[in-house]
């Protein structure tokens, strides 16, 4: 009998606006496998909700006694406590080629897109985020938000080369992983779904192959991820 699962996931103001990549990769994790989760509104001040994790940051998956986190950390452990179900990864090698478009999407797509959308989080936050997030973010970037938001055309240009080699890939296949969506495309899709939910500019244009792709994520598992609120104007 499966543990009763409950998933730590990043919203704004509103309960409803879930927005971060990284909680998208396991909520589409979970339903690839089929597990009924309760998903638990979580904001970027309520770190000692999640202490026992030891760190601050979510997703935070909740199985019984056992408390994960990370996302790749996540999808390993459901893979191996559910074999039973459809496989995130299709076996040893597949795992390991998801673990490295995992770690593309975290270090190199991640980066373009939060360039991209960054200016557009404070509004959808809580108030008592905003001021975490803009001193945090600012700090990492290096610059403010209005800084950010003035170099908004050349970081879409940037993202979208960046997105040339799962451009090419797409355009002859229908998902990252090759004939379903699997782990690979939930671990990409995470970003494309961060910027869909918060923000109004589009990643991509509509004849992109990436458009397409996004497309068939959305509607993947009973158009979970369609279904997702979104902020006014996104």
């Amino acid at each position: 009998m499966s543990a009763n699962l409950s998933l730590y996931d990043l919203a704004g103001a509103d309960d409803d606006i879930r927005f971060s990549p990284n909680c998208w990769r396991t909520r589409m994790a979970l339903a690839h496998k089929g597990l009924p989760v309760e998903t638990i509104a979580w904001r970027f001040t309520e770190k000692d909700a999640i202490a026992r994790t030891g760190q601050g940051k979510v997703p935070v998956l909740v199985a019984g006694d056992t408390w994960l986190h990370k996302s790749w950390d996540i999808a390993v452990y459901l893979e191996e406590t559910y074999p039973d179900r459809p496989s995130l990864f299709g076996g040893r090698e597949g795992r390991a080629t998801a673990r490295f478009v995992n770690q593309w999407a975290s270090e190199v797509l991640h980066p373009a897109v939060a360039r991209v959308v960054v200016p557009d989080i404070p509004v959808a936050l809580h108030e008592k985020d905003r001021e975490y997030f803009r001193t945090t973010r600012e700090a990492a970037f290096g610059r403010s938000f209005a800084a950010i938001a003035a170099e908004r055309d050349e970081a879409l240009a940037v993202l979208r080369r960046t997105l040339a080699p799962l451009r090419s890939t797409l355009a002859g296949q229908p998902f990252v992983a090759g004939g379903a969506p699997a782990y690979a495309d939930h671990a990409v899709f995470g970003a494309f779904q961060w910027a869909r939910v918060i923000s109004p500019v589009a990643l991509t244009a509509p004849d992109d192959p990436v458009s397409a792709w996004v497309g068939r994520m959305l509607d993947a598992y009973d158009g979970l991820a369609r279904a997702a609120k979104r902020m006014a104007g996104a």
